[in-house]
This record gives C-alpha cells, structure tokens and sequence, in this order.
C-alpha cells in the first residue's frame, strides 16, 4: 500500500505523522505501507526533515520535492502518478485525517464490490464559522449548477485501488479540482465517516482566500453554467428593452405621451448593455472549451526526488 502524502510548510507535523502510521503497521500486517512524501516547494525545513526520516528509514519512505511551490492538486496529482502500490491513499499529513482509520479502510476496500473507501467529516466543530458556512455553501451551490455531484464534507482521505488510481492519472489537465475528479471518474465508493478533528501542530496553510479561489475552480471545472449566465442575462436584457421600447411607442402613438431623451438614452444603454452580455457569453462559451483543451503545461517540476525502483 502506498499512502500519498502532500506536505508544504509542515515541518512540525511529519514527525507525529510518521509515528502514527508506525502505529497503523502493527495493526496492519497483511500489507506494507510505503510513504510517498511529497514537499511542495516548503520554505521551511520540511525538505530537511523528510531526508532524515528517509535515511532512518530507507525501505518505507520516498520523496518528491518540487522546484516551487505548484499546490496541493499537483502534490496530489505527482504522488498518485508515481505511487506503485496496489492500494494507494491519499493522506494529511496533519493528521486530521485519522491514521488508523486505514485499518478499517483496508477492510472495507477487500470487497470486490469496493473500488474506493472516501472518508466524510460529520461535523466541522473546532472550525471558524464562516468558514464551516462558505464550506456548506460551496457544496450545496455545486450540486446545483454541476453534474458532478459532491457529498458535503467529504476528504481527500480515501484509500483506492490501482485502476481508480490510473483514470485519476489519466485526467492530466493542468488547472485540477481532485474532489470533482474523483466523483466524474465514477467506480463503486464507499464512505467511512468520522467527527471533525484539530492539526496535530502548525497552522493550516488554507487561508480564506486561498479556499475562495479553490471553490472557484471547483464551480467552474465542471459546469458551463457561469458561462451561460452572461449569455441568459443579455437575452433578458434584450428581451426588456425591446418591451419597453414597444411600450414607448404605443404610449406615444395611441396617448400622445412624450418620450424624454433620458427614456430613449436609457432604452439604448439597456438594449446594448444586453447585447455585450449576450456576445460575451457566446464567446465565453468558446473561450471555455479552448480554455479545457488547450492546458499543455506540466502540472510541476520536480526539484529532486528519491523513489523506489518498480
């Protein structure tokens, strides 16, 4: 079994991290557990903590260390390419995803009828509240505008098995929202729930706009919607301005009603304001198929690395 694992920043945390999953192994002895560290450019010393515990030990961790800091999607994305086991997790290394968890996901995942054991929070208490209210409400807009449906608090904490892990892989695309991959790729998943829990150490490298910015990508990598907005808004606006225009006329022709400048200035600003709002949206729609195709940047680069051979 591989378990993935993206760190930026988390020199405090590894350490703790390791020592919990030493627990997991005695618990788990009909596989081994292989640690793929992945250091997302850390500016601290978390590069230096990762080669210690390699040369401590040197059969059951390995690393990538990229030459800048690419985000935790490409960390997710660069240890799931490179994991060579036949079961393969993704993990914190936080430890707010519970290591001993993946006792019981080994379990579940034995079934035949398994292809993915997710894990889901029950509850975000510990959590600020706004945050736990733009969180509900990421989900819950989501599932109304995508056709990839996501269940509310769920983890990057999954254990899966290699071929889900290869469809994960061969969705190379270079702007990548792992949560909306991993439910469009389909296979037979099940949940294994729990209560949320707090960082071992350290800060949460998350701040509020970086999670803003992340729910954005995730509404727009898997619904057009906001693109047809714009085309919807400058139909609308069309639409009123020609009613209104009619009404003018017939107010003027039928009741000898005058018709102000500013009437007839507002009438044209209206008329092309939704025009542009159509045109923009036709061409946004363009815009985002080009946008889906056309992503030949590498998704990182590694600085340096200690793998295992096959």
């Amino acid at each position: 079994m591989t378990v993935v694992v993206p760190c930026y920043n988390e020199e405090k945390t590894i350490q703790p991290f390791i020592e919990a999953i030493l627990k997991v192994q005695k618990d788990l002895k009909e596989v081994e557990i292989e640690l793929l560290l992945v250091d997302d450019g850390s500016t601290d010393r978390t590069l230096n903590v990762i080669k210690k515990l390699v040369q401590h030990y040197p059969d059951s961790i390995e690393y990538l260390s990229f030459s800048r800091n690419f985000g935790k999607e490409a960390g997710l994305y660069a240890g799931l390419k490179n994991a060579k086991g036949e079961y393969v997790a993704i993990m914190d290394v936080d430890l707010q995803d519970p290591p001993m968890m993946l006792v019981d996901m080994y379990r579940m995942i034995q079934d035949p009828n398994v292809d993915v054991v997710a894990t889901r929070r029950t509850s975000r208490e510990g959590e600020p509240a706004v945050r736990s209210f733009f969180a509900s409400l990421f989900y819950k807009l989501n599932n109304l505008i995508s056709r990839v449906e996501l269940a509310e608090g769920t983890r990057d904490y999954r254990l899966m098995k290699a071929q889900v892990v290869d469809a994960v892989v061969s969705l190379s695309e270079y702007n990548r929202f792992s949560k909306g991959i991993f439910s469009w790729i389909g296979f037979k998943v099940k949940y294994l729930e729990y209560p949320n829990i707090k960082r071992v150490a350290g800060q949460s490298s998350w701040s509020f706009r970086s999670l803003f910015d992340y729910a954005i990508d995730g509404l727009i990598s898997f619904s057009d919607l906001p693109l047809t907005i714009a085309s919807y808004l400058g139909f609308f606006s069309i639409a009123l301005a020609l009613v209104w225009g009619i009404y003018m006329i017939i107010a003027g022709i039928f009741y000898q009603a005058s018709i102000s400048s500013m009437n007839l200035l507002a009438l044209l600003i209206l008329f092309m304001g939704g025009f542009q709002f159509m045109c923009m949206g036709i061409i946004g729609k363009y815009l985002g198929k080009i946008f889906t195709e056309d992503k030949r940047r590498p998704i990182y680069l590694v600085r340096e690395e200690q793998l295992f051979e096959d």
